[in-house]
């Protein structure tokens, strides 16, 4: 029999992706699989049921008999409750961050793989959720800049004088803060970018950015930064701070999957920059990299607007989910093999992903 598919609507607040589309869906049909989604499930990315329809697909929102579940967001527990025992669930779940969705995950025997755990090697780019929705995130945040800015990013010449372009500057150059530092230059803006790891420069040089180099590297394994020392956090921070003083927009975009933002513009250089600045801190979710960032709000701190927005990928939903889809049919595609659910444990893309360690052989139940 063939493998039962899953579509998941989304029920996190705000959240307008979702985890397959129809162009994915026909793939999913190829590989032999059967796929149900959820009524109403793409209709906020702009899919509607009937595109689903249209490319295979049942809409049923019974999820008892789903062998393979597809989501977003990690589903609520009254959710998972429902889901048959030891079925597969896909999507960027995080269950640490949670120790409820933790228990509900186990509670059913899932085999879970939460995608931000997938090594970031070369054949897991085609799979890689945080890259692909780190590019829309770092989009959305510098637009979102430019709105709150009270003053143009470009430099333009007018009969009452010549207005000089904004100073930005990104904080952090992962995905994230490249894109940042790309659209922040299409809008016409002086930009900066700034990373503790050097390698970082040519990739900000070649978006037209200025890199900043503070004296400090964090150069660390898997392409994310080390912690700093003690003394190389202070002499980071004293020269940040003057910096700042003469920056108009700042996007902090500096995370490491896993763990809290670093903090690294801290409430003394807020109070030193200019009236009128604006910091986006695109890393609010986890804490954000502004000691002033509230999650989910916008403040003016002593005339600097600071502001936090979350889940900023959904904001570009209709790309987004096209890009999360296909990095989660890559992903699929690892085990889904002629209508049957296949794990090669040997495969450490596999390995390293499921969550919470590697089942023994013979855990799977057969589908």
């Amino acid at each position: 029999m063939a493998v039962e598919v899953r579509v998941l609507k989304e029920a996190a607040a705000g959240e307008r992706r979702v985890a397959a589309t129809p162009e994915t869906v026909k793939k999913l049909l190829a590989a032999g699989a059967r796929v149900q989604v959820q009524a109403g499930a793409g209709l906020a990315a702009g899919f509607t049921d009937q595109a689903y329809r249209d490319a295979g697909a049942q809409i049923d929102d019974a999820v008892d008999a789903a062998d393979l579940v597809l989501c977003v967001q990690a589903p609520p527990p009254e959710l998972v409750a429902r889901f048959k025992p030891g079925a597969v669930l896909v999507g960027a779940l995080h269950p640490q961050a949670d120790a409820a969705r933790a228990a509900a995950l186990q509670a059913r025997q899932l085999v879970a793989f939460p995608l931000e755990r997938l090594p970031r090697t070369t054949r897991a780019q085609a799979m890689d959720v945080l890259s692909s929705q780190a590019g829309m995130a770092g989009y959305k945040a510098t637009l979102i800049a430019a709105q709150l800015a009270p003053r143009f990013f470009p430099m333009l010449t007018t009969a009452a004088g010549t207005i000089r372009p904004s100073k930005v500057l990104v904080v952090g150059a992962g995905v994230a803060g490249l894109q940042a530092i790309a659209t922040a230059k299409r809008l016409g803006a002086q930009v900066e970018g700034f990373d503790v790891r050097p390698e970082t420069r040519e990739q900000i040089e070649s978006l037209g950015g200025r890199f900043l180099d503070l004296g400090v590297s964090a150069a660390g394994e898997g392409g994310y930064a080390r912690q700093l020392t003690d003394a190389e956090r202070a002499e980071q921070q004293r020269r940040l701070a003057e910096h700042l003083k003469g920056v108009d927009v700042v996007i902090c975009t500096a995370a490491v999957p896993g763990r809290p933002a670093p903090k690294i513009v801290t409430a003394a250089m807020v109070a030193g920059m200019r009236p009128g600045s604006v910091i986006v801190d695109l890393a609010a979710e986890t804490g954000g990299n502004c000691e002033a960032t509230r999650p989910g709000e916008t403040l003016d701190v002593g005339g600097v607007t600071v502001a936090g927005p979350l889940d900023l990928a959904s904001m570009g939903a209709i790309h987004a989910s096209e890009m999360y889809a296909r990095n989660v049919l890559n992903f699929v595609s690892l085990f889904l093999k002629d209508g049957a659910l296949v794990f090669d444990w040997n495969d450490e893309l596999l390995a390293k992903t499921v969550w919470p360690e590697r089942p023994a052989a013979g855990e799977i139940p057969p589908v």
